[in-house]
């Protein structure tokens, strides 16, 4: 029991608490699917105001919903109750947090605050350490997803002071997700220094760690372990990536992107969604900087495959295809791809991509009439 919410159910959630959670990573048993964040060119539906500031916000739910820290598969029994009482309480326990998650998927998150506050009562009172570690998870994920920032950041710092109380590691990849999300929060509070230190804890700490254990054999380290590292890696940068676009430091963004995308095709693919997204990321951050033969290539390409592979944000990546376009002053195309990405955005019922769109092909419009 106690099991951590997989990227499944994090979607439904997601689409419950009103926000979206685009193509992310590969489900990890204890790692991080990312959610895209606004910056640059993107639509509003992924981007931000520049900076940083409340725009984030989308890529903090998807951190919250797709990840969590590993608390354990069956809840540890401790103090002084009988066994049955044990039983009962966590029978009991489980119950309330199933009842909680079908309240933030019904959009009901004042609900689903107070059975996870009933829930973290009865686990503090029958000692179920595990228990308290994924309710606390459970209830800073809630808060995450609220924009309730302060109150997620003590949440979160109250489970990671249980698992490293419990003696996990700070290089643990549980610690690395919930520092990943710490990082987040202080990046939507701007509070640099504190995000900046965060966002390169997770990364230095994560290559150190995937260069000492490259070697390993597999009956030491499974394949598929070393791969949920790399991934973890890969969402990290991706996260950091996000940032320094928001902060317009572009070339850092770029190479940031540049490494996550790599990681991403190599163990996930090229056809991946993950990996189409990212390829339409750096694309954007490559077109910011007016590299936009380069930032073409990349995001045809991402189009190109979105297409094939019937990608459920397909309309997002041809409006990016259609922004280079419109920079490289290639109006009639880019006006046939934002028209495109009109009408899958209307399929997908997609009304903050639509306002988007429409605003680009305005000015689109508005450009074509004033050039030579």
């Amino acid at each position: 029991m106690f099991r951590l919410l997989r990227a499944g159910l994090g979607r439904a959630l997601l689409r419950a608490a009103g926000r979206r959670g685009p193509g992310c990573w590969a489900p990890l048993p204890s790692g991080p699917a990312g959610g895209r964040a606004p910056a640059g060119r993107l639509p509003p539906s992924r981007g931000a105001p520049r900076g940083g500031g409340p725009g984030l916000l989308p890529l903090l739910a998807a951190l919250a919903w797709f990840s969590g820290p590993a608390a354990a598969e069956e809840p540890g029994a401790g103090g002084a109750a009988s066994d049955a009482e044990q039983d009962e309480a966590e029978a009991e326990i489980i119950r309330l947090l199933k009842r909680a998650k079908l309240s933030i998927m019904k959009d009901e998150p004042e609900e689903a605050e107070l059975i996870l506050h009933e829930a973290l009562r009865l686990a503090i009172q029958s000692d179920k350490k595990k228990a308290i570690i994924y309710t606390y998870d459970l209830m800073a994920n809630l808060a995450f997803i609220r924009g309730q920032l302060e109150n997620a950041e003590k949440l979160f710092k109250a489970t990671m002071g249980y698992l490293l109380g419990g003696g996990m590691q700070q290089e643990d990849n549980a610690i690395i997700e919930i520092s990943l999300k710490l990082a987040s929060i202080y990046a939507v509070q701007n509070r640099q220094e504190f995000a900046l230190a965060g966002y390169e804890f997770c990364i230095s700490t994560l290559e150190e760690k995937i260069e000492r254990e490259k070697e390993l054999a597999e009956d030491v380290l499974s394949a598929e372990d070393k791969a949920n590292t790399s991934l973890l890696l890969g969402m990290c940068l991706d996260a950091y990536a996000r940032y320094l676009l928001s902060s317009r430091q572009l070339s850092q963004a770029q190479r940031m992107y540049e490494k996550a995308l790599h990681i991403s095709e190599e163990i996930l693919g090229e056809r991946h969604p993950q990996t189409i997204v990212l390829m339409s990321d750096l694309a954007t951050t490559l077109d910011a900087q007016g590299h936009f033969d380069e930032a073409c290539a990349y995001v045809q390409r991402a189009c190109d495959l979105a297409k094939q592979v019937g990608h459920p944000e397909l309309h997002v990546v041809l409006s990016n295809l259609a922004a280079v376009l419109m920079h490289r002053e290639r109006y009639a195309q880019a006006k046939e791809i934002y028209q495109e990405a009109l009408k899958q955005a209307e399929l997908k019922r997609d009304e903050v991509s639509i306002q988007h769109i429409k605003k680009e092909l305005a000015e689109l419009s508005r450009k074509s009439r004033s050039s030579p």
